[in-house]
């Protein structure tokens, strides 16, 4: 287990993001053990295991978990308190729509966020599908106090592409 001892003790993460694999050479049973025990064993070190739905429409085609209610169901199945949703609004919005729906409904089993626009995966002030002033909203209102990370391409530098975050009244933070 060095490379847990790593992430806790160097890189000082406290979740992670458990990968599903691709299909067909994933299996549901095969995937829901190894979830149970991975959140088993991370939740020994203080590290939440995270399950991420990935769209199979634009990013990876054979992707094994592609929609959010798959990844609900595999976390009422597995039934742990160590196994929380990593919830990708690029992904979501791209499988499903209704970010407003969405986002209220699994909010409370969710153990981080991730943002991106759609189509083009940019800062969230560039032109595309979601309306992150209002989703910003949403997630105020919903009393979300965790972490979002940015999963864009940038368009030009990583300092530049943060400069939405003072546009829309947010302060920048490091881990």
């Amino acid at each position: 287990m060095v490379f847990i001892d790593f992430i806790v003790n160097s890189a000082m993460c406290f979740r992670m993001h458990i990968m599903a694999g691709l299909k067909p050479e994933a299996s549901e049973e095969v995937y829901l053990e190894n979830i149970k025990y991975a959140a088993e064993r991370l939740q020994k070190e203080g590290i939440l295991a995270l399950i991420e739905p990935v769209n199979s429409k634009l990013t990876l085609p054979d992707y094994f978990l592609d929609t959010c209610p798959q990844a609900l169901t595999y976390i009422k199945k597995i039934d742990h308190p160590n196994l929380k949703l990593q919830l990708d609004l690029f992904h979501l919005q791209i499988m499903s729509g209704n970010l407003t729906s969405m986002i209220k409904e699994y909010l409370p089993y969710t153990g981080h966020i991730q943002l991106a626009q759609v189509p083009d995966r940019h800062e969230p002030n560039s032109p595309g599908e979601i309306n992150f002033p209002y989703v910003f909203k949403v997630l105020e209102e919903a009393d979300y106090k965790g972490w979002i990370g940015l999963e864009y391409n940038p368009k030009g530098s990583t300092v530049e592409s943060l400069s939405w975050m003072s546009e829309m009244g947010y302060k920048t933070s490091t881990c």
